[in-house]
């Protein structure tokens, strides 16, 4: 009698219910390969608008100009200038949804996203420290001390939940909401005692590309490409990972090797966008959802598609904010929370955040 044989994980993942998908409308609307190169196509445009827009818009072809080193030296400087920043976009973006996408497979929480490991309320107490300390910091220097304390963070909460020995998740995200709290509350204390601090970091705590600079760029780029090294040689096991501990066990996937180096690479990827451009709201909440939606479960193809997803999101968004008070310009942290909320609140109210 033959047996058929067993699903593949990514497969036997696809069948079970698919949070973002109820943001589509329940089906998969495009095959993956399709799916990734419509988001190249995205990725292309939101950054042409991006050298293209500022505080002053430059025609298209004045761009390509400038690009191909034909256009004036005013012009050229002002496109190397955007052009970094939305490198740096680029890479926030990405390694926000990336972070995303493994604490809500890890966790199985539709709600997760990089803040639930600490790493947000580390890089904010590194940051008012370490201004505190010296005065202010900014690009390069702000990244510096950001990472550490956000790494540190991430350890601090993996020490608080390991006692439990439970090999649940709860205790993790228990010890990331007590590390988040106490260290928040140490943040605003500072603050309260030092005025002087607060002029800092408010433009930091609300995220912005405002102070990008080859320093940060080139102090974040090993930190981030170590997460997504990682990310991707967990992603595989992260199907596996989906029908539960007690089956993945018996499928013979190493599940406490394969959820450390998830967490690690989220905490590193988080890191490493919060020391760039600061604690930015939604991408990591968001993005994984909508992949969801257009990809289905396998994280195979969801990890490809989060990083165009994630990059396209974030610049798209950084030009919103460059453009929508000219010549002034908001922070990208609110054009994102804006942009996030509502789509939150339609995940709620479409069923496609559960506790599944």
């Amino acid at each position: 009698m033959r047996t058929a044989a067993p699903a593949d994980p990514g497969t036997r993942a696809e069948n079970a219910r698919v949070p973002g998908r109820a943001l589509l409308g329940g089906t998969r609307r495009l095959p993956p390969p399709l799916a990734l190169a419509l988001g190249v196509v995205l990725v292309l445009v939101v950054c042409l608008l991006s050298l293209a827009l500022g505080s002053r818009a430059n025609d298209l072809p004045q761009v390509l100009a400038a690009l191909g080193g034909r256009g004036e030296e005013r012009m050229a400087l002002i496109i190397d200038e955007r052009a970094l920043r939305t490198v740096v976009g680029l890479a926030v973006g990405a390694a926000l949804a990336v972070s995303g996408q493994l604490i809500q497979g890890l966790t199985r929480n539709p709600l997760g996203e990089p803040g639930l490991l600490g790493v947000t309320s580390g890089a904010s107490f590194a940051i008012v420290v370490v201004t505190a300390l010296a005065g202010s910091v900014s690009g390069g220097t702000a990244a510096i001390a950001a990472i550490p304390g956000a790494l540190a963070a991430v350890a601090l909460v993996h020490l608080v939940a390991r006692p439990a020995g439970t090999g649940s998740v709860v205790p993790l995200v228990l010890a990331g909401a007590v590390v988040t709290a106490v260290l928040g509350a140490v943040v605003q204390g500072l603050i309260l005692q030092m005025p002087a601090v607060f002029d800092s970091y408010r433009y930091w705590v609300v995220g912005s590309l405002t102070g990008a600079d080859l320093g940060t760029l080139t102090t974040v780029a090993p930190v981030l490409l170590a997460g997504l090294v990682l990310a991707i040689t967990v992603a595989p096991a992260l199907n596996t990972l989906a029908l539960g501990d007690d089956v993945a066990i018996s499928l013979g996937s190493p599940v406490r090797l394969v959820r450390g180096a998830g967490l690690a690479a989220a905490a590193l990827l988080a890191a490493a966008a919060t020391a760039a451009a600061g604690p930015i709201a939604f991408v990591g909440l968001a993005v994984p959802h909508l992949v969801r939606g257009i990809v289905g479960a396998d994280h195979r193809w969801q990890l490809p598609m989060n990083l165009l997803l994630g990059a396209a999101l974030l610049v798209a968004s950084d030009v919103v904010a460059r453009v929508i008070v000219r010549p002034e310009e908001l922070m990208v942290g609110v054009v994102t929370a804006f942009v996030g909320a509502p789509f939150l609140l339609l995940a709620v109210r479409r069923g496609a955040v559960t506790d599944r």
